[in-house]
């Protein structure tokens, strides 16, 4: 077995797992006990070692063996896996070049580097809390809303705690045509996210959960002021003065 693991560029220990998963034949044995293997045992190694390098399990070589139109399902069943890895990569190189040029660091969310700079400590954890909940299309959203309305975040980024009522409501004040705009833009953001499913409610309460540690009394103020004003059809002309 030893001579035929080297000739074959391979291991004894992978041999014997070739005859345990019966993609190898076991030889016969000689009298003195030793296993004979022969030109069809090399043959049958190598080509199990071509198919291993191409990506297929034992499993995958010993149904391929059935017939040649299983052999070719099978290859065709590799090249779609093989086609979805190398997308997935590609993505991730994408997303590297991203972080590359944009020189961001590890607390900002896959996606968002171009919009890092205009995003606090507090907005780039809720954006990573926020992967738990939407989408591929919902974090696109979430980046557009981030990069398009990064001028009203100032006044509420720069709202202290002990921020005084007037001054929260003055803030709410100027988030509200955003949020209308927002919502007309993106209308899945006129409802909170429902629970659909028990992991979506459990992102859904980490979500909440994790405002009051990113965000003071103040700021949460101003924006549940503002929400209830986007909903408040009265509050039309006060809101957009």
């Amino acid at each position: 077995m030893r001579q035929l693991a080297d000739l074959a560029d391979t291991t004894v220990k992978a041999i014997r797992h070739y005859h345990a998963t019966d993609v190898l034949e076991e030889p016969a044995r000689a009298s003195n006990g030793y296993k004979q293997y022969g030109t069809t045992h090399l043959v049958r190694l190598l080509q199990i070692k071509q198919l291993r390098e191409l990506g297929m399990s034992t499993a995958e070589i010993r149904s391929a063996d059935d017939s040649e139109d299983m052999f070719f399902e099978t290859v065709r069943a590799l090249d779609a896996r093989l086609a979805a890895s190398i997308e997935r990569e590609q993505k991730i190189r994408a997303d590297l070049a991203e972080l590359l040029a944009h020189r961001a660091g590890p607390d900002v969310p896959v996606g968002f580097e171009s919009v890092a700079d205009g995003l606090t400590g507090s907005d780039r954890a809720f954006i990573a809390i926020s992967t738990l909940l939407y989408d591929e299309q919902g974090m696109q959203d979430l980046h557009e809303i981030a990069e398009h309305h990064q001028d009203t975040d100032i006044a509420f980024n720069e709202l202290p705690a002990d921020a005084s009522a007037e001054a929260i409501h003055a803030v709410a004040l100027r988030l509200v045509p955003v949020l209308r705009r927002i919502h007309e833009s993106y209308p899945d953001t006129r409802i909170p996210p429902q629970p659909t499913t028990a992991r979506r409610r459990e992102a859904i309460h980490a979500l909440y959960q994790s405002l009051p540690d990113l965000y003071n009394p103040a700021q949460i103020g101003a924006l549940a002021q503002a929400y209830r004003l986007t909903q408040d059809n009265g509050s039309s002309d006060e809101a957009d003065t």
